[in-house]
């Protein structure tokens, strides 16, 4: 009986993985041309690299024309995934202006090919996603770059176009949002 059991079981398991492949195999696309095309699906894959510090201090200092828009965030902080719909909706109403978002991820590196991975996906942002190993980080980064932030609290947004800067410390409501992108591009 026990040998009846255990071989309709793995028939069951057998006959189920085997269907399941045949689901994926359908839904793949036909050609890679189609995929490329689709710039929607292409933004969507890009995932995010990690940055050196100083490479990240680089980015902060630039200083032209373009508005520099950086957000220190987290997937497992609340107030910075609830100021994300925010800067999506900011950014794609400024397409095509000189104004360029950056999100500087600091999870755990352990969460890099999980939950930031996936935020980046769903949220369609990897291209604009940076990752931050906060292990590297000393106080003179944060001395070097910013007046106020001292890297113990986030979301962290610090904007540039020139010399003007500005400084957020905490969660942005899209009026604050707005008014300092405003500011800038008068």
């Amino acid at each position: 009986m026990k040998k009846i059991i255990l071989s309709t079981l793995l028939l069951a398991a057998l006959y189920s993985c085997k269907k399941e492949g045949q689901k994926v195999e359908n839904t793949t696309p036909s050609d890679s041309l189609s995929v490329s095309q689709n710039t929607e699906s292409a933004e969507s894959t890009v995932l995010p690299k990690e940055l050196s510090p100083e490479t990240v201090s680089q980015h902060l200092a630039k200083s032209n024309d373009t508005l520099y828009i950086t957000n220190f965030f987290a997937t497992w902080c609340g107030p910075c995934m609830r100021e994300i719909p925010s800067f999506k909706s900011k950014m794609e109403e400024l397409k095509g202006k000189p104004v360029k978002f950056t999100f500087i991820n600091l999870d755990e590196k352990t969460e890099w090919a999980g939950a930031v991975k996936n935020f980046a996906t769903e949220n369609k942002l990897g291209g604009s996603i940076v990752l931050l190993d906060g292990q590297k980080l000393d106080q003179n980064f944060f001395h070097n770059n910013f007046k106020q932030w001292d890297g113990g609290s986030i979301p962290f947004t610090f904007m540039r176009k020139g010399n003007k800067t500005d400084e957020y410390l905490g969660m942005m409501t899209e009026e604050v949002l707005n008014s300092k992108i405003d500011s800038f591009l008068k």
